[in-house]
């Protein structure tokens, strides 16, 4: 592990040296905490060093306290009480006056269920300092201001009620699972070059700061615990992790074991417990343990089974498309509520088909690379890591099938199709929490997000848009990255200029819209007249069938690109045309065969434009 802790520093500081210009703060927690099983109460101490690399002199800091957000009259619950489209997972259904209506679940947590992080004792360097609780957000003003470059150590007292589960994390879920421990402790928020991202619990999505995480969790000694970081005393409580499956022996006077956890260069820590945890242990010829924890439930052992070789694959491609998982180990552990990335883990749920489990561990795994080592801010930018992630499964779900789909992700165009026919559309650059509605929000940042990729395909090819995604990876991994970064990253790969395609794809509600205006005779030649309909420009395939079989295709380059692609069909004659600028909307251009020897036309072959309205891309002669 000391290995590990100094290649991570080193790749660390490597990134940093990349640029000067860049810079990110950086935490080291040290947490001590007792669980209260029988009443799933914690107490727990923090001390955090805090190490400010901006040239910003900050007098104040803010923390997140989570489990807040899990008391009647939050924001979360007004929220859910407000949205049109509530998750579902969140609301319970009843009959009123024979009127189906959707109830928030937290605005009916009773006293011994709801959630608290509380916080006392707050001190800088050993100086009290103000620390003011405003639901889910801690404001602290410092006892002396935290000067750049320099260094403070912040400590305090935190006591926490697990709440029952609602979202994600808290106690005694539908599965069963006691204790799903995620957004637990108190958190410290990100500053950044725009300043605190001190967001307020409201429904979805995190940032975090890049550091170190030391943590030491006492409790019950029949819990078996898995999750965040590196089992420090696997002795102590009777681990072998030279087993398959993991039995735990511990003498009967004891009442309590302390598990102790070291995480190295991560954004947040999460763990969870059950006393009928089955802990599977799969090594791989790649260098990264698995550790799969499960209830001891006979109706899916079977699955949790099946999936592990399933899983040591989908990581095995992962690792080839986008780059090496940096850790030495990652966790998959029945959390008994949909799925959510953590920090060198999943908390899922357990039951179910099989082909939905690996879907989700799909899914969710592939957020270890886009979340947990590029740290964008899903906040305010779901649709890069959601986006890429559903990417990078569907890549991988393709080359996995034995069935290989002639279009496997037709679905996603059809689903932003049918989000922009709507008019309920937002645009990708708005925050996670302000969507008007769920559908919406689900739409733009898992299907837009993937369609960002897939048209970063279609304007600077297959092999470019696969070295974007790995160099992206090389050049930003344990850093934030931002969507001009994967832009950027693009254009040095390709030489393409790509602003515009950014701005008008996550910045604005413009649309691609390309149609056949006319094809008309000209002598033994044939005028094909297109037309730009919608706002967003885009470069033009166009493949002419003619009647005696054969075919033919044309690139109309788009000036503003500077740019030409290489011909993805190497087996059809490609002409490259004049380009086409933004200004006109009209373009036309001339074939040296008469009009009867033509059958189809069709725009974009490869189906991979997300052109609004597809029927007058095809002009068939009859």
């Amino acid at each position: 592990m000391k290995k590990l802790i100094l290649l991570l520093f080193l790749v660390s500081t490597t990134i940093f040296a990349q640029s000067s210009t860049y810079w990110q703060q950086h935490v080291d927690y040290k947490m001590d905490v007792v669980m209260d099983v029988k009443t799933y109460q914690y107490k727990g101490t923090q001390e955090l060093v805090y190490t400010n690399n901006s040239q910003d002199t900050l007098k104040m800091v803010f923390y997140h306290l989570y489990n807040n957000a899990f008391q009647p009259g939050s924001e979360m619950d007004m929220r859910l009480q407000s949205i049109k489209d509530p998750d579902s997972r969140m609301v319970n259904k009843i009959k009123v006056n024979d009127k189906e209506i959707k109830e928030s679940k937290i605005s009916k947590l009773l006293p011994h269920e709801i959630g608290f992080l509380h916080i006392s004792n707050f001190k800088q360097d050993g100086e009290n300092a103000i620390a003011k609780e405003v639901e889910t957000i801690l404001e602290v003003t410092l006892a002396k201001p935290i000067l750049p470059g320099k260094s403070t150590t912040l400590t305090l007292d935190f006591d926490g009620q697990v709440p029952v589960q609602i979202r994600r994390s808290g106690r005694n879920n539908k599965e069963g699972v006691e204790l799903s421990m995620s957004q637990w402790y108190p958190k410290m928020a990100e500053f950044d070059f725009e300043g605190w991202h001190a967001d307020p619990y409201i429904s979805r999505e995190f940032h975090g700061v890049w550091g170190n995480f030391d943590v030491k969790i006492t409790i019950d000694k029949k819990y078996i615990l898995g999750g965040t970081g590196y089992l420090q005393n696997p002795n102590d409580i009777g681990y072998n992790y030279q087993q398959k499956e993991i039995k735990v022996s511990i003498p009967k006077k004891q009442k309590t074991l302390t598990w102790h956890f070291k995480a190295p260069m991560v954004h947040d820590f999460t763990w969870a417990a059950d006393k009928n945890y089955i802990h599977d242990v799969v090594k791989t010829d790649f260098g990264t343990t698995l550790h799969f924890l499960y209830k001891n439930n006979p109706n899916i052992i079977e699955n949790w089974k099946a999936a592990q070789p399933k899983t040591v694959e989908i990581m095995k491609h992962y690792n080839t498309i986008v780059g090496k998982y940096p850790y030495e180990q990652y966790s998959i552990i029945q959390g008994g509520d949909g799925g959510m990335e953590y920090a060198m883990c999943t908390l899922i749920l357990g039951e179910g088909k099989l082909d939905g489990l690996i879907g989700v561990i799909a899914h969710e795994m592939g957020h270890s690379w886009f979340q947990h080592v590029l740290a964008s801010n899903e906040s305010k930018n779901g649709w890069m890591d959601e986006g890429f992630t559903t990417f990078i499964e569907d890549y991988v779900t393709y080359e996995m099938s034995d069935k290989k789909a002639e279009n496997p992700i037709i679905g996603s165009y059809k689903a932003y199709r049918k989000l922009v026919e709507s008019g309920k559309e937002q645009p990708l650059s708005t925050h996670a929490d302000r969507f008007d509605e769920n559908r919406s929000y689900s739409t733009a940042s898992y299907i837009k997000g993937e369609l960002f990729l897939t048209q970063l395909e279609y304007l600077i090819g297959r092999k470019n848009l696969m070295k974007t995604i790995k160099r992206f990876y090389s050049d930003f991994k344990f850093k934030h990255p931002t969507p001009n970064d994967i832009k950027r990253t693009a254009e040095r790969v390709s030489g393409a200029n790509l602003d515009w395609y950014l701005t008008d794809w996550a910045k604005t509600l413009n649309t691609i819209d390309y149609g056949i205006k006319s094809i008309t005779e000209d002598g033994n030649n044939t005028k094909i007249s297109l037309e730009r309909i919608g706002r967003t420009p885009m470069p033009i395939d166009v493949l002419v069938e003619y009647t005696d079989g054969s075919k033919e295709s044309f690139y109309i380059p788009l000036r503003m690109m500077s740019y030409e692609k290489e011909n993805s069909t190497a087996n059809i004659k490609r002409t490259t045309l004049r380009d086409w600028t933004w200004g006109n909307p009209n373009y036309e251009f001339t074939i040296s065969k008469p009009r009867t020897s033509i059958f189809k036309i069709t725009l974009d072959q490869s189906g991979l434009m997300a052109d609004v309205k597809l029927e007058n891309n095809v002009y068939e002669i009859k």
